[in-house]
């Protein structure tokens, strides 16, 4: 019995250690991941279309490239030429001989209220010691100067005394004489724009911001081609932005040709670049515009000067033209005497003489620097700048 018990114990406790053994393997295998499902694929909405398209979508048959046709000679490709600038027309400048003359109803507009208001005071028929005060304040009003002013009256005085009895025929002759002495008509005028022996004359044009030198520079150019020259302009004004493209269109209009050089650039260099073509090319005249500087500031007025030294090493200067804004009076005076220190004044242009200005800033200005005026300004319009011509200008200053 007792034999009985022991197997049964040791059956129950082998069939434990079995099943614990059997629990442990099934542990240590996990079983394998059961595979993803496939994504739902859904097509994606068709792109909405109008009219005729708005059908759906039809399985077309497709053909690779191999099996289109190409058609039979090739169409031709039309190539768009690059548009062609035209160079403006060449005009042909207005003959500069006489020309103050034609011009001369403009200038009488503005400038006759001196001769005017002389001829009216001198035709008085006592002639005291107030009426010659008025005919001083009208010429000094007129801006000729005080030493000008005093001489004028002092001969004015003799020759009426002389003369007694005045008709208005005499006192006009009488006036028209004092001012052309005054004015002078002996001084030379004349561009120096042919040298001897070489070419190209050389002119350098020198003012004031705001006198309108650049544009001077072009309607120069224009008188000169007008009188058979050739012309190279030099933009040597660097410093204002638009200075140069202003010059070459000046010289485009009648032929002339332009050197310049980088904005900001050294303006000696370009003055000397344009000599140097000028030379080369056989030109007759070189027009060197510089920038316009304030007569106060000493640093732009030695930079004049180096320009001046730089041209030179090619041909000495043949003239040095200062253009004065006439409107400005006797503070023009002041910056033509700061400008004739720095570089020889050979002549001097008037511009805007057709405004306010006074006519006579012509006797102060060359009486002030001993130099002629040569050219004056006399409109906006291209052809408005004249040589100066003292008969025709004394005639527009007392009218007819």
């Amino acid at each position: 019995m007792e034999t009985v018990i022991l197997a049964v114990v040791i059956a129950v406790v082998v069939l434990g250690v079995l099943g614990g053994l059997l629990v442990g393997s099934r542990r240590k295998k996990p079983l394998p991941p059961a595979p993803p499902t496939p994504p739902d694929i859904t097509a994606p909405p068709a792109e909405p279309h109008v009219g005729e398209e708005a059908e759906a979508p039809r399985d077309e048959e497709r053909r690779t490239i191999e099996e289109v046709g190409l058609p039979e000679g090739s169409a031709p490709v039309a190539v768009e030429e690059p548009p062609v600038v035209e160079a403006p027309p060449i005009e042909i400048p207005e003959p500069t001989a006489g020309r103050l003359v034609r011009l001369r109803a403009r200038l009488s507009r503005s400038q006759n209220a001196l001769g005017k208001g002389l001829l009216t005071l001198l035709s008085r028929e006592h002639l005291d010691d107030e009426t010659w005060e008025e005919v001083e304040d009208t010429l000094l009003t007129a801006d000729v100067g005080v030493q000008p002013t005093q001489e004028l009256v002092e001969r004015l005085r003799e020759r009426v005394k002389v003369l007694g009895t005045r008709t208005p025929a005499e006192l006009r002759g009488l006036l028209r004489e004092e001012l052309l002495t005054l004015v002078g008509t002996g001084m030379d005028r004349t561009l120096r724009t042919e040298p001897e022996a070489r070419k190209p004359g050389i002119v350098m044009v020198v003012g004031v911001n705001g006198t309108g030198k650049t544009t001077t520079t072009g309607k120069l150019a224009r008188v000169l081609v007008a009188d058979g020259r050739t012309v190279v302009l030099g933009a040597a004004d660097t410093f204002r932005a638009a200075a140069a493209d202003q010059l070459q269109t000046w010289g485009e209009r009648v032929g002339a040709y332009t050197v310049r050089g980088p904005e900001g650039g050294d303006p000696a260099s370009v003055a000397f670049d344009a000599v140097k073509e000028g030379k080369e090319m056989g030109y007759d005249v070189v027009l060197i515009d510089t920038a316009g500087r304030l007569h106060t500031k000493t640093g732009l007025m030695d930079e004049l000067g180096k320009v001046k030294r730089v041209v030179e090493k090619h041909a000495p200067l043949d003239e040095v033209l200062l253009v004065l804004d006439a409107t400005t009076g006797q503070n023009g005076l002041v910056q033509a005497r700061v400008f004739a220190e720095v570089v020889d004044i050979t002549g001097i242009v008037l511009t805007k003489l057709d405004g306010t200005a006074k006519g006579g800033i012509v006797v102060a200005v060359q009486r002030e620097l001993g130099v002629p005026v040569k050219l004056v300004g006399l409109g906006e319009g291209a052809d408005d700048l004249a040589p100066f011509e003292p008969e025709a200008f004394v005639d527009a200053l007392i009218g007819d």
